[in-house]
């Protein structure tokens, strides 16, 4: 089984700096998951680590762009590092707009992560902030870990959040919500809401994580959206095939 998991700069980030103890967590899971499937990861946080070695202000683009090109080798040390303790090697796929809507360049990306996944290495992608525009940006990394998994046959996204289910309502406003822990279909009315995130590097909230599993659906992909803070629904659900949290997406018929 061939598994994208998509962890947020919400998760990764803690106080201005990375969240080293949630990003172990991570690691930990991720290289248990890797004993029975392919495992590729989209990891947001590139801006948020260059964050923590220049202040700039994120709002600029031209600013952005300068903290991804400083982060994204932060992040990556860090991961390499963490995975190394598990003997598991990790490499960077750095992929814009221009990539994931050509067939050739596609076709790429497929090569390239196959490639690294037959020798046991999980990619690890991010979109090339450091180059993209807002005319080329594909926009945030839900939607991105949902391309990924479109294009790479995946058989499952999971996107781990500070967003830990989808409710019936908002969780924030009305304490009478309730999780949905299976939806078969998302309303035109629901994607069509405005994103909120809740954390200043972060770019989506759950209307993003919406429009990544609705594009799924309609490709016969399930996704399962948990926390990120606490990995117990993820773990759950994927290592002991036991559904106590989170919510799922899929079709009617492959429940």
């Amino acid at each position: 089984m061939r598994i994208v998991v998509k962890v947020g700069s919400a998760v990764l980030t803690q106080e201005d700096a990375i969240a080293l103890e949630r990003m172990q967590a991570l690691v930990d899971f991720l290289a248990e998951l890797k004993e029975h499937h392919e495992v590729i990861l989209v990891s947001s946080g590139a801006v948020s680590a260059g964050y923590t070695k220049l202040k700039l202000d994120r709002n600029i683009l031209q600013n952005k762009q300068a903290l991804a090109s400083l982060g994204q080798p932060v992040l990556m040390k860090k991961y390499m590092k963490k995975f190394a303790s598990y003997g598991i090697l990790c490499s960077q796929v750095l992929v814009t707009s221009a990539n994931l809507s050509k067939e050739d360049d596609i076709q790429r990306v497929r090569n390239t992560v196959n490639t690294l996944l037959s020798h046991n290495v999980i990619p690890i992608v991010n979109e090339n902030d450091a180059t993209a525009t807002d005319e080329l940006e594909v926009g945030d990394n839900d939607q991105l870990s949902a391309y990924i998994a479109k294009h790479l046959n995946a058989d499952l996204l999971i996107i781990l959040s500070d967003i830990d289910a989808y409710y019936d309502k908002d969780p924030h406003k009305d304490t009478n919500a309730s999780v949905l822990k299976v939806v078969h279909t998302i309303s035109q009315e629901e994607l069509a809401k405005e994103a909120s995130p809740h954390n200043v590097f972060a770019t989506g909230g759950i209307v993003t994580k919406l429009k990544a599993a609705a594009y799924l659906l309609e490709a016969n992909i399930n996704t399962f959206l948990a926390s990120g803070f606490h990995l117990e629904d993820v773990k759950s659900f994927t290592l002991h095939n036991n559904h106590k949290g989170g919510t799922l997406f899929t079709k009617a018929n492959r429940v």
